[in-house]
């Protein structure tokens, strides 16, 4: 005996109601054989519209079995049903559920679009069925400007774009007068008569009459399994052919091709999604608004910041020589230094950018226990850099002294002085390669650095020094420096360069809250800088953005609900949960892009009007800031993007489809 095409056994299908379950079929078994036309009635709310969503695969079984060709589709996880639904059936529905912003031939074509069907193939395709059901003057036309029998038209051609081996129409002349569901029902026994298996699922019992079974189905069971005589007229005239009959609608040969790269998938979610954005574009603008404001801030802060910096480095005249302590405060004994905090990373790189400076290094001392086996004292640590000993001219007394590499890498290893090694070390014993704990850090002694007498007298004290970016991170909790060491060169005058570093340093705090020390004189003066200005307006683009990844959500996640029986029409014609998420998700990531490009190209307009105000300094522009608003641009969309995407890839298609 030969397998049924379609095969149900026990199948049950209950949803919950509050705290019950309610039975909608009961033990359900049917067999379907390969090109039956059949029909299954029953009143509203018999259960007929599922057993359809189950025969379709829409819905699954709460219980028995349900087979296809053999397969048993409860095996199948939802990727596996999406290509069964794509491949094997087709639906046409009462409303039509044609996508408002695609064309006749555009709708057509969904299906093959997710069964990787070529552009040129599917085009093609899709204009020889509409055309074989009387729509060639009506492929480039919107469901809004069709007629609901021709509606209904192109949804049938949908249905058979992949073949559609199975034609399940639920009620397909429910929204149709009578002349025009007379064609429809004439061009569903002409598909019969090809050998397409056609299941109708309809309460009016004079459509029923036309197919060679019926079904009927009440309370969720099986009342009835007969026979029928079909009793409509040839269908010729119903697709409007001559009397000699129209042109047999032969089976479709694609050569339908998988995806052989996710680059294909992509393409076709690209297009899609600009579709969609050309075809709702009061919404793509209000999206796309808060990414524009904040990329637009991002762009033009970074060239504001780089054109102010490119300003105080040529301001700066290259003189100066000697040894210059710098300290945050008025002077010695400033209640208020402490609480001074700007003396970071940024200064100590642009005074050693400057062409007089011989060599630079921070100071950031904190007294701490030094401990090494029963040795424990008290001593000074200093976080200071490789150029330290270079600056105060040290040299070791044995080992050697700590590196850039070591500051970048925030190295455990420290210098010691010889009054600490004499009492950390009280036996002699060679410091360099024992570790000792500073405080409760434990560090390398790489180097013993060889006494040396300060301008101000022996120095009696303990010290050691280690990298600062190490102290910072793992001993001090501060990224500020107590002080700036500089070394001038010795072919430049001292008085100059000092003048130049304290210009240079208030320009960049924007206010002179330091002091400097050497041997001659302590001179004060002002300088400013944009650099805190530039931080907190660097700061408020920020926000801006993530406000617009925000809005992008948000109006994403309408769209979601706006479009939610678009997304299950494409489920329907067999579009997998990665196909929707990957749709939104470059919907999401495009409307990013594109508010992105209007950002930075507002940047440069900005930069135009800039230069006609200012004419000290220009707005300057790099690739890598440019590079990194696309980049930003691109995360936001796929962050904020994502939500929205994967609540519009758990859609359930039933409910999809049912929303209004």
């Amino acid at each position: 005996m030969t397998e049924p095409l379609l095969k149900l056994r026990g199948i049950g299908r209950s949803f919950p109601s509050g705290d019950e379950e309610v039975q909608v079929l009961k033990d359900i078994d049917l067999d379907i054989g390969n090109g039956e036309m059949l029909a299954i009635v029953g009143a509203s709310g018999s259960g007929k519209s599922t057993l359809m969503n189950i025969l379709g695969c829409l819905d699954r079984p709460s219980s028995g079995t349900y087979t296809v060709s053999g397969q048993d589709v409860g095996t199948l996880d939802s990727d596996a049903l999406a290509q069964l639904r794509r491949e094997h059936f087709g639906f046409i529905f009462q409303r039509y559920h044609l996508m408002q912003h695609l064309t006749a031939t555009g709708n057509v074509e969904v299906p093959a679009v997710y069964a990787g069907t070529e552009g040129a193939a599917r085009d093609a395709r899709a204009r020889q069925l509409l055309a074989r059901l009387g729509l060639e003057d009506r492929t480039e036309h919107r469901p809004s400007q069709l007629s609901g029998g021709q509606q209904q038209r192109v949804s049938i051609a949908r249905a058979l774009m992949n073949g559609g081996q199975v034609i399940l129409a639920d009620e397909p002349t429910g929204a149709l007068d009578s002349k025009s569901g007379q064609e429809v029902i004439g061009i569903l026994r002409e598909l019969h008569a090809q050998g397409h298996t056609i299941i109708i699922v309809t309460h009016d019992m004079q459509v029923a009459s036309c197919t060679e079974r019926i079904i009927e189905i009440a309370d969720g069971v099986i009342v009835g399994d007969r026979p029928n005589v079909p009793t409509v007229a040839a269908p010729a005239q119903a697709v409007g052919a001559d009397a000699s009959g129209p042109p047999a609608m032969t089976k479709p040969k694609l050569g339908i091709a998988r995806f052989s790269t996710g680059w294909a998938r992509f393409a076709e979610a690209f297009r899609m999604a600009w579709r969609s954005m050309m075809a709702h574009r009061m919404r793509t603008a209000l999206t796309m608004l808060g990414i524009v404001i904040g990329i637009t801030s991002v762009v033009s802060i970074v060239a504001i910041g780089e054109g102010a910096k490119r300003f105080v480095l040529s301001d700066i005249r290259a003189i100066g020589t000697n040894t210059l302590d710098v300290y945050p405060g008025r002077d010695f004994g400033d209640d208020k230094a402490a609480s001074i905090r700007t003396l970071t990373p940024p200064d100590l790189q642009a005074i050693a950018a400057q062409p007089y400076v011989h060599s630079v290094t921070p100071a950031t001392m904190r007294s701490l226990r030094l401990r090494y086996r029963s040795a424990d004292i008290n001593g000074n640590v200093n976080g200071v850099s490789d150029a330290f000993f270079r600056v105060r001219d040290m040299h070791m007394a044995s080992g050697a002294a700590f590196t850039a590499e070591d500051v970048r890498h925030q190295s455990q290893v420290v210098v010691i002085d010889q009054n600490t090694r004499r009492k950390l070390f009280a036996d002699g014993a060679e410091p360099v390669g024992k570790v000792i704990l500073v405080g409760n850090l434990p560090c390398t002694v790489i180097g013993v650095a060889q006494e040396k007498k300060s301008v101000f007298g022996e120095n009696k004290s303990l010290n050691i020094w280690l990298p600062y970016s190490t102290g910072a991170s793992r001993l001090f909790g501060q990224q500020h420096f107590d002080g700036i060491t500089v070394r001038i060169r010795d072919d430049q005058p001292t008085k100059a360069a000092e003048d130049s570093i304290v210009r240079l340093l208030t320009l960049r705090h924007g206010v002179k809250d330091f002091f400097t020390f050497n041997m001659d004189s302590i001179v004060k003066t002002a300088e400013r800088t944009s650099q805190s200005l530039t931080l907190l307006l660097s700061l408020i683009a920020v926000i801006s953005l993530v406000v617009g990844g925000i809005g992008v959500m948000n109006i994403m996640l309408v769209s979601v609900t706006e479009r939610t029986r678009e997304i299950g029409i494409r489920m329907a014609v067999g579009a997998r949960q990665s196909d929707v998420l990957q749709q939104f998700l470059t919907e999401a990531v495009l409307v990013c892009l594109v508010g992105g490009l209007i950002g930075v190209l507002l940047s440069y307009g900005i930069s135009f009007l800039f230069s006609l105000f200012v004419t000290q300094w220009q707005m300057i522009f790099s690739m890598g800031a440019v590079v990194s608003a696309f980049l930003c641009a691109s995360l936001i969309g796929v962050l904020f993007g994502y939500l929205p995407a994967r609540n519009a890839a758990r859609l359930d298609p039933i409910e999809a489809l049912a929303r209004e």
